[in-house]
């Protein structure tokens, strides 16, 4: 046993590229339990001192200022991490700068311009959206946080087109730790109720300016006076951005239309049962989300290159390990899901046992996909994987009109794991017919 380990462990590290992304995987996997660990503690600490209701306030005040943010940034975020070491390796790290330096400007002035915009909105977006007006003082407070959400986002981001692994490794768990932090000195020191949403908006503010210190500081190491500079333009930029801010869009509303729209028909604390779930079953995405980290600008070096079988030969490795890594969780979810809601959460959060079930499959279904939305971006089929969610979008909001205002959270969760199943069995087929190769692995199933 020891030697058949032993050698699928020399098979692993002697292919160089994939194990460039499980060493990388590594950091941003230690990362990411981290900060997920740092995660639940905080929610215990909202859930048995400050109630279901207040979990779900967070729930809808976190939801509105992703929803918001998805537009601020208007898919720089994702862009950037093509760009700058694309820029880098063609013409320099000041080019690569001067890049970023615009997006990051750019960012700032919509968002400043967007919250102020939803600072005098507030009440029409509590009242006529979520049907809940005693919340406006929480998405007016939201509204000036933006700015902050917005950078915390593209700096984090960032950091992965400079490759610095580590780094963005720790960002992954500043925000959770920072509101964790936050939150008990409130507790013990500064009791109020509202005390969970001060803290996770503080959370985002602290991160957002340590970010921004951090890409500064690295980008000064790396650039020197004889750099040669490729300008490029914002609009240019966001020609580029366009179809992965409908991308990002639509992986929104499918991850969160559920919290939304329960907040529309439910009351906050069914919204709060719904979003302990939620974070509960996407336990089982964490790998996959740590290797997505590392695993983008592998797959677009080797597509660009026209290393096709490397392409599919990484990214079915990285299918395989994910796999591997999540079955367990998913089983251990399903089989004690219930004693660990209530034990963690309290009695009254075991309600949301069966939608926790309902989401962990179809987490699941993603798991065993692999990375086929980064796959689709890096090799330049942002477009069609912008229709695609698309229609998963429609399938979703569908779904929970209907299933919501009779079944409440159980239906929100359905409604969650048919969307997510249809697009990665979609992204499967579509990569299957366009290369005649697949990234899914299911043991038994395929050699």
């Amino acid at each position: 046993m020891i030697a058949i380990l032993k050698r699928k462990y020399n098979n692993l590290i002697s292919d160089r590229k994939f194990s460039e992304i499980l060493t990388g995987s590594a950091f941003a996997l230690a990362a990411r339990i981290t900060a997920v660990g740092l995660t639940l503690v905080s929610n215990i600490v909202i859930a048995r001192f400050y109630g279901a209701h207040a979990m779900g306030v967070v729930a809808m005040v976190t939801s509105f200022l992703m929803l918001v943010t998805i537009f601020t940034v208007f898919g720089t975020s994702t862009s950037i991490l093509r760009l700058i070491p694309e820029h880098i390796a063609r013409h320099s790290a000041t080019s690569a700068f001067k890049l970023y330096r615009q997006a990051q400007y750019f960012v700032a002035a919509v968002s400043v311009v967007t919250g102020t915009a939803f600072f005098f909105a507030s009440g029409v977006v509590a009242d006529k959206v979520f049907s809940k007006p005693h919340l406006s003082f929480f998405f007016a407070l939201a509204a000036g946080f933006v700015v902050f959400k917005s950078l915390m986002d593209l700096n984090t981001q960032a950091l992965r087109g400079l490759k610095l692994i580590r780094t963005y490794a720790i960002m992954q768990i500043v925000p959770a730790l920072a509101m964790l932090v936050i939150l008990l000195t409130g507790t013990y020191l500064f009791w109020n109720p509202n005390n969970p949403v001060y803290a996770q908006l503080a959370a985002y503010a602290v991160t957002a300016v340590l970010g921004a210190l951090i890409m500064d500081l690295a980008f000064k190491n790396r650039m020197m006076t004889a750099d040669a500079v490729q300008p490029m333009t914002v609009r240019e930029i966001l020609s580029i951005s366009l179809p992965m801010l409908m991308t990002a869009s639509m992986i929104f509303f499918v991850g969160q239309a559920g919290v939304i729209m329960l907040g529309m028909f439910r009351p906050e604390s069914e919204v709060g049962y719904y979003s302990v779930a939620v974070k509960l079953a996407t336990l089982t995405a964490f790998m996959l989300q740590a290797i997505n980290s590392i695993a983008a600008p592998t797959f677009s070096e080797l597509y660009h290159t026209g290393r096709i079988d490397d392409l599919f030969h990484v990214a079915r490795k990285s299918t395989k390990l994910i796999f591997w890594t999540t079955a367990p969780i998913l089983l251990v979810l399903i089989a004690f899901g219930r004693s660990i809601l209530g034990v963690m959460f309290g009695k009254d959060f075991t309600v949301a046992y069966p939608a926790m079930v309902f989401l962990v499959i179809g987490q699941f279904v993603n798991s065993i996909s692999g990375s086929t939305g980064h796959f689709m971006n890096m090799t330049g089929h942002q477009k069609v994987l912008r229709n695609i969610f698309t229609c998963s979008v429609l399938i979703n909001v569908i779904l929970n009109l209907a299933l919501i205002p009779r079944y409440g959270i159980n239906g929100a969760a359905v409604a969650g794991m048919t969307s997510m199943s249809f697009t990665n069995i979609y992204l499967l087929v579509y990569i299957k017919n366009e290369f005649g190769l697949t990234l899914g692995y299911v043991p038994l199933l395929r050699p």
